[in-house]
């Protein structure tokens, strides 16, 4: 089975032609590329978070296999899903499911399932992938859609992940990219400053930390639970440091700054 693209012409251009022309607009041209073992990158519509999308993206050296974990926006399917379509279809063509990797994950891991209805209309995966086509010329991909549940949980997930890479012959050759965009529809300013406590969290790879400033802050941050699976994952991998690569608002782009959405790009290396 193929994932057909769902927010093609909503979130980002339909047609190859235009969308690589966007895309070739706001990729940075000259960028020190790290090798990075994670990832927070946003997925909002490409005129208002395309920018951040485009330059964490740009900023981390091409791996094999990316694990991308997006939030859970529609209600639907399981809890913790892993599609196991054949390829998901974009514009610029279609990306492979990585088999062997996604086979892996469902073995190790007591939560995640095998489940098509989370992804079927989810975009928090979809809009990243045509980045990742743009700068990396070939890849395969294992989509995770992920929703509410305990710390305790999120990070069992992580470690799960990482067995599954590990164990596989995928060592080295994995970025996990945690889909989420920060504070909904508040304030700029008040919105950068919430943002900016989650962000320390994120850079000190402290997923607890996270989790709780998202509660006691009430952080709308929509994937909070992939980026501290994400967070889990990486470290059981070797990640020792995290860097703020950008953060903008969509005010940043509209010009209007009374109800905003934060959007930062992290990388975990």
């Amino acid at each position: 089975m193929i994932r057909k693209p769902v927010v093609a012409g909503q979130f980002y251009s339909s047609s190859k032609t235009a969308l690589e022309k966007d895309i070739g607009a706001i990729l940075p041209k000259r960028n020190t590329q790290e090798d990075a073992i994670g990832v927070v990158s946003p997925h909002a519509g490409y005129m208002y978070s395309g920018p951040v999308a485009a330059r964490v993206l740009g900023s981390i050296i091409p791996k094999p296999t990316y694990v991308i974990i997006g939030p859970n926006h529609t209600g639907l399917g399981m809890e913790f899903s892993l599609d196991t379509s054949q390829a998901w279809q974009t514009p610029l063509g279609e990306v492979l499911v990585n088999t062997e990797l996604a086979a892996a994950i469902l073995k190790n891991s007591k939560h995640i399932e095998r489940d098509h209805q989370a992804h079927a209309f989810e975009h928090s995966i979809e809009v990243q992938l045509p980045f990742l086509q743009s700068i990396h010329n070939d890849f395969t991909f294992v989509p995770i859609i992920v929703t509410h549940a305990d710390i305790e949980v999120y990070k069992a997930i992580g470690r799960e992940i990482a067995h599954a890479i590990t164990s596989s012959s995928l060592s080295g050759k994995v970025t996990i990219i945690a889909s989420s965009d920060m504070t909904h529809y508040e304030p700029h300013d008040k919105a950068k400053d919430k943002d900016s406590i989650a962000i320390k969290a994120i850079l000190r790879l402290d997923e607890d930390e996270l989790y709780r400033v998202v509660r006691t802050f009430d952080i709308s941050m929509c994937g909070y639970a992939p980026t501290c699976i994400m967070l889990a994952c990486a470290k059981s991998l070797g990640a020792k440091s995290a860097r703020l690569v950008d953060y903008k608002t969509s005010g940043d782009m509209t010009g209007d700054y009374s109800a905003v959405v934060g959007y930062a790009g992290i990388v975990v290396l």
